[in-house]
């Protein structure tokens, strides 16, 4: 399936996610971003562990957590709208999930290694979803978005919190 097309997310919340994932297709966006979003997660050095460019800002840690959680929500999304399940789900508070998922008593290759299962497991996941699935819709927060849609989302926002990584914290 192609890449999103305006109706198909919330322009809003979503264009600059699906802007930063590259790629024709599912398989392509696993291709052209799975291994270095990996690749620059192993690369984290541990005395970068509990960095925060600026008082208030999340941890390099917290900054995972949020990775980590993240695409857990955004794949059960697709998962549940692939399997036809029309219920609206709600949003979450990314604040208050980083408020109550302390990092402090998890090392930072301990982040770093359920990140790689994560991952790996998204895109088995994604794989698995054919053409008339990626098609089907739900609704998120009053949002309409197709899985398509979501597939690039869960992508796109890991590129723009490893940008802003790259950006601040390194």
């Amino acid at each position: 399936m192609a890449r999103p097309t305006e109706g198909t997310f919330h322009a809003v919340y979503q264009q600059r996610y699906i802007d930063a994932a590259s790629g024709k297709s599912v398989s392509e966006l696993i291709d052209n971003h799975s291994r270095s979003l990996i690749d620059f997660i192993s690369s984290i050095p541990e005395d970068k562990a509990d960095y925060s460019y600026a008082e208030g800002k999340w941890t390099v840690k917290q900054l995972l957590q949020h990775l980590i959680d993240t695409e857990r929500i955004f794949t059960y999304r697709a998962l549940r709208f692939s399997r036809n399940d029309q219920t609206e789900l709600a949003g979450f508070d990314e604040d208050a999930f980083a408020e109550h998922a302390p990092v402090n008593h998890r090392s930072l290759q301990n982040l770093k290694d359920e990140f790689v299962t994560v991952r790996k497991s998204t895109d088995l996941l994604l794989l698995s979803f054919t053409d008339e699935q990626l098609a089907m819709t739900g609704t998120v927060s009053g949002n309409f978005v197709t899985v398509n849609a979501l597939c690039y989302i869960i992508f796109g926002h890991n590129i723009h919190h490893l940008n802003i990584l790259k950006e601040r914290y390194f």
